[in-house]
């Protein structure tokens, strides 16, 4: 995709962003039409197209998932290789991928992001041991009580079987600016530090919807996860 054609997708997304945001209970804007969005830096994201190259096997789907729903984005993809294994197949055979995007991104971002902009509270992800919003990543490496079951796998697990995930830039670009925008800070260096915030073998994509057709045109099967 063309860098212009990009930009305009963004400055299009931008508006159904922030009313998605305020649909879906983020209230930290003042004004959330006075966000900003930054220009597509695509030398920070490297080559998502080519990232998709690692898609293999004979079982392929992806999970989109565009809101936290108690964790099901990762929880679908953990059940996906488990019913598959007891179907006989092995994960060398599987590829399960999990586009992570709009409200759901934090799960995309280290602990670090997650403490100092309280992800957590921003994004309505509570901490099932304490009850409060999570001021932790509790898909990643999940803590006993984050999943429903003990035997669920996070993220860093999954990616050790083959499982694949990437997240949205567009939602890293714009709730950064939000929270930005709430914090007084500058919403392209929190842009910055966003990225930077991104669990490694995380891609980070142009946006979560292209993610969803590159994976469908490789003969991933579609599946909504929240």
């Amino acid at each position: 995709m063309k860098s212009d054609q990009l930009n305009a997708t963004r400055r299009d997304f931008l508006g159904a962003m922030v009313l998605g945001a305020a649909a879906s209970g983020i209230s930290i804007l003042a004004n959330p039409l006075e966000a900003k969005i930054s220009a597509l830096d695509k030398k920070s994201i490297g080559d998502p197209e080519k990232w998709f190259d690692k898609i293999k096997g004979s079982h392929r789907v992806v999970f989109d998932g565009s809101t936290p729903h108690q964790n099901f984005p990762v929880i679908w993809n953990w059940a996906w290789y488990y019913s598959n294994n007891g179907a006989g197949a092995i994960d060398d055979d599987l590829t399960g991928m999990t586009v992570i995007r709009h409200d759901a991104i934090p799960f995309a971002m280290n602990d670090s992001a997650w403490e100092k902009y309280n992800l957590g509270k921003m994004f309505d992800i509570k901490d099932n041991t304490t009850k409060a919003a999570a001021i932790r990543n509790v898909v990643y490496e999940p803590k006993e009580g984050d999943m429903p079951m003990p035997v669920v796998e996070g993220i860093k697990k999954l990616q050790d079987r083959g499982a694949m995930f990437c997240v949205c830039d567009l939602a890293l670009n714009v709730y950064s600016g939000m929270a930005a925008q709430q914090m007084g800070m500058d919403a392209n260096e929190v842009y910055e530090e966003w990225k930077a915030a991104v669990l490694p073998e995380i891609q980070i994509v142009p946006s979560g919807v292209w993610a969803l057709t590159m994976a469908q045109e490789r003969g991933c099967a579609y599946i909504f996860a929240g």
